[in-house]
């Protein structure tokens, strides 16, 4: 259409989001579909957040708040970086953004001119490059195969610098592979930025609470000290607290970005729910307990979903460290034929000829930067993903 602006040209709709409503359709005319696309978590929102958000519902606490967040969100952010990750701010240095995903748009749209690259990490969140793209950015990817865990090497990132980066964008643990960087492959990668004064660091650190096996989660902020003043601290209460349809994001940086950002804000959406934000507040504030027992059942699903994938003929797939995927390889794949005839050229071939097949939905490793891979979500039951992985087995079986 010649009213739309040229800027969309560039981008797409989100491939995750796509899957999802695919697997609704389907659902809706009567197939039987297993939805693995989905990044959110299978637990309800804990009993104690809704209790506030009722309450402040009661209280009338309905009308419009500061674009930057009420005083008490910023101030129990505030509270939750000093006690869980050592890292000092002040409530001017928080913007409360509308999910993460607000707060990384708001971020860039302030900073990104024509041109300006953004490191990016592949496998990535299927976001980062798009909204790059936006604002006239140009996304660098840097390859992170399967050989380095998925992770970005710090031979590899000091390759990519070039006098017009401006952001490096690092998220650990991952979505979508799961790889988390330890602290001294935090502080390698660090002690590269440490050499290039004009590049910013975006830290996405919204799966932190998901990690395995004794892993510690680190952030480069934390790490390195001396990248507090070019780092924004970027996170929110969907994954941990269960709280994906709430709608709240933070990040934390300097007082002059945090200042852009909140001004975007108040020209955009004004500020994300009044009623979401005191839900917030009591998820920060109140009992934690609740994250590490659901960290071990998604620790129980991810055992378990490893697993059974590796007995597929042709599958491959790596343990990660955290978050709630897996990202299998299906080079093994690759080549085959459905019994149909239709050859399983690339991944979007594969995740497109199981769901028609046997209705798992995935996301195929091309929306991710990386392939031949594809994506899957075990935030949901043991019974549904043992029925999902003995589908994708057949199905594997099937491929001549």
């Amino acid at each position: 259409m010649p009213f739309i602006a040229d800027r969309l040209s560039a981008i797409k709709p989100s491939p995750t989001i796509a899957v999802t409503q695919k697997a609704a359709e389907l659902k809706a005319e009567g197939r039987d579909v297993i939805g693995l696309g989905a990044g959110e978590p299978d637990f309800d929102t804990p009993d104690n957040v809704k209790a506030a958000a009722k309450a402040a519902i009661d209280r009338g606490e309905t009308k419009y708040t500061a674009p930057a967040g009420t005083p008490a969100l910023r101030r129990a952010i505030v509270d939750k970086f000093k006690r869980e990750n050592g890292l000092e701010y002040t409530v001017d240095q928080i913007s409360v953004g509308v999910g993460g995903k607000g707060a990384i748009f708001n971020a860039f749209m302030a900073t990104i001119n024509p041109g300006d690259e953004v490191i990016v990490p592949a496998p990535y969140w299927v976001s980062y490059p798009d909204i790059t793209l936006m604002f006239g950015g140009k996304p660098v990817f840097v390859a992170c195969p399967e050989e380095t865990g998925f992770k970005l090497r710090p031979e590899d990132l000091e390759k990519a610098i070039t006098a017009k980066t401006k952001w490096v964008v690092l998220n650990s643990p991952s979505n979508p592979t799961g790889a988390a960087y330890s602290r001294t492959e935090m502080k390698a990668l660090t002690d590269v930025l440490m050499r290039h004064p004009h590049v910013w660091v975006m830290s996405d650190d919204m799966y932190e609470h998901l990690v395995y096996d004794g892993f510690e989660f680190c952030t480069p902020a934390q790490v390195e000290p001396g990248l507090y003043d070019r780092t924004l601290t970027m996170n929110g209460v969907s994954k941990a607290y269960a709280m994906t349809g709430w709608r709240v994001g933070y990040a934390a940086g300097p007082v002059a970005l945090i200042k852009a950002m909140n001004m975007i804000q108040s020209q955009s959406v004004t500020h994300t729910s009044s009623i979401s934000q005191a839900a917030a507040v009591e998820a920060l504030n109140g009992p934690q307990d609740f994250i590490p027992k659901n960290a071990a059942l998604f620790k129980t699903r991810r055992d378990l979903v490893v697993r059974l994938l590796n007995e597929c003929p042709g599958v491959t797939c790596k343990t990660p460290e955290g978050a709630f995927y897996v990202y299998p390889s299906i080079a093994g794949l690759i080549g085959k034929k459905t019994p149909s005839g239709k050859v399983i050229a690339t991944d979007t071939d594969f995740v497109s000829a199981l769901l028609e097949s046997e209705g798992v939905a995935t996301v195929q490793g091309a929306a991710f930067g990386l392939e031949p891979y594809f994506r899957i979500s075990y935030a949901t039951s043991n019974e549904a993903l043992e029925k999902a992985c003995a589908r994708i087995k057949r199905f594997c079986e099937s491929l001549a």
